[in-house]
């Protein structure tokens, strides 16, 4: 039986980073190689692999350098995970506001943002199908804007899925930040 690996996803801009930030401060492992700098778009900073999507593709088995911590692959992604043993807490947002975040990133047309929202929608939906239907991943379904208003009660809710003793709850709580909300 394989460690498990602790999986954070969800759509790009859909506040994965976020989580990530809160397990961190609150003791876990997390897997990052540091490549991607914070910046104004996520001034706390993504903690990710590089490429981690086409990592997955060309070497399925290269999730498993990551038994034991925290790994965030977003939605697309997921597809790549080969079977193994995963806690994966998925991220949802108001799809306006993940839009929103994306367009402030890069630049974008009316029609380009129909396109992307329905592509989203159809992405997010089959994910969420998909891996709650696989028998190696536990699935936690977790909204960005709930734990904005009320962070202790939304991340005890991660706090209990993962079972892990030595997390700090405080600490997590005290990572969110609220002031780099932005619609």
């Amino acid at each position: 039986m394989r460690k498990s690996i602790t999986i954070i996803s969800g759509l790009p801009r859909s506040g994965t980073s976020m989580i990530m930030q809160t397990l961190k401060a609150g003791g876990m492992s997390i897997a990052t190689d540091g490549k991607r700098k914070p910046d104004e778009g996520n001034p706390k900073g993504y903690l990710e692999i590089e490429s981690i999507i086409d990592k997955l593709k060309a070497d399925p088995e290269y999730v498993f350098d990551f038994e034991g911590k925290v790994l965030k692959v977003i939605a697309y992604g997921l597809q790549y995970l080969p079977p193994g043993n995963y806690l994966t807490i998925y991220v949802d947002r108001n799809i306006e506001e993940v839009l929103d975040s994306m367009e402030k990133m890069m630049s974008a047309t009316d029609k380009e943002r129909e396109e992307t929202k329905k592509s989203f929608l159809k992405l997010n939906e089959k994910t969420k199908a998909e891996i709650s239907q696989r028998k190696d991943m536990k699935v936690l379904f977790v909204n960005y804007n709930q734990i904005l208003s009320n962070p202790r009660q939304h991340l005890r809710k991660i706090h209990r899925f993962l079972q892990d003793k030595n997390l700090d709850l405080d600490k997590m709580v005290e990572a969110v930040d609220k002031s780099l909300y932005r619609q």
